[in-house]
């Protein structure tokens, strides 16, 4: 299944287009994309894959942090690995590990730091990471070293310094991997706080719960796309016969 195109719309949120054409990646020779080509108006699409699938590759072509090696991507028309400006209003990105996105010892500077790269001065972009702190209910924060700060409250900060800076398009990357059950449910509860469009990328199906549209991403290429439920249920289902065979106790010879 090379060549797709879906629309999910909404009348409260428009959607954002989501294009590749051909898009190939390869790492260490291996390779990671193999000619994805889709064309997708997307509200809330999960992406589901096992590891070493290209999931997370796919999470950094989406976010414009990597350009595909061969064929092209545009996010609502917009080519954002070549316009990273451009791209800081359209797509933000939250990883696995939030150590990987965070760069400033505190809070507020952490969240300020986006809106002052979107061109606001630095005493607008406080005020409007304050604000952010407050409709999180989190102003205590603001003074916070964030190294004090556990694994999850530290993926919290990197939530509010994206909704401060109002991307149309948020890309999860994991998120709950490594969470525990409270964790996990107080981090789904924030989301809420984002009301553009996403596009959540993960091997466990259940983090999809809600979500219209799937992907099933499988060595690189699309293996299907469609309706949610039916979607996660081919996945499940392959997942579970593969857990059946006992490859994983064969040795190399």
């Amino acid at each position: 299944m090379k060549d797709v195109r879906l629309d999910q719309t909404d009348a409260h949120r428009p959607a954002s287009r989501v294009a590749l054409c051909s898009v190939g990646f390869a790492h260490e020779d291996r390779v990671v994309l193999d000619g994805l080509s889709l064309d997708l108006a997307v509200t809330r699409l999960g992406v589901v894959g096992r590891n070493g699938s290209g999931k997370t590759t796919l999470a950094r072509v989406l976010a414009g942090l990597v350009a595909p090696a061969t064929g092209s991507y545009r996010l609502n028309g917009i080519d954002l690995a070549r316009d990273r400006k451009a791209a800081l209003g359209e797509v933000g990105i939250l990883f696995q590990n939030p150590d990987h996105q965070i760069i400033f010892p505190t809070v507020l500077e952490e969240i300020a730091f986006g809106l002052t790269q979107q061109g606001r001065r630095k005493p607008q972009a406080e005020d409007m990471a304050r604000a952010t702190l407050a409709r999180f209910g989190k102003a205590h924060w603001e003074a916070a070293y964030i190294n004090t700060l556990s694994h999850g409250q530290k993926h919290l900060v990197c939530l509010m310094a994206i909704v401060a800076m109002a991307p149309r398009l948020l890309i999860l990357d994991e998120p709950f991997a490594g969470l525990d059950i409270p964790t996990r449910a107080q981090l789904r509860r924030y989301l809420a706080h984002y009301t553009g469009n996403m596009i959540h990328i993960t091997h466990d199906p259940a983090d999809l719960a809600g979500y219209d549209q799937a992907l099933w991403l499988d060595r690189g290429r699309v293996r299907e796309i469609g309706e949610s439920a039916g979607v996660i249920a081919a996945y499940v289902a392959e997942m579970t016969r593969l857990g059946e065979a006992d490859d994983i106790a064969d040795l190399p010879g």
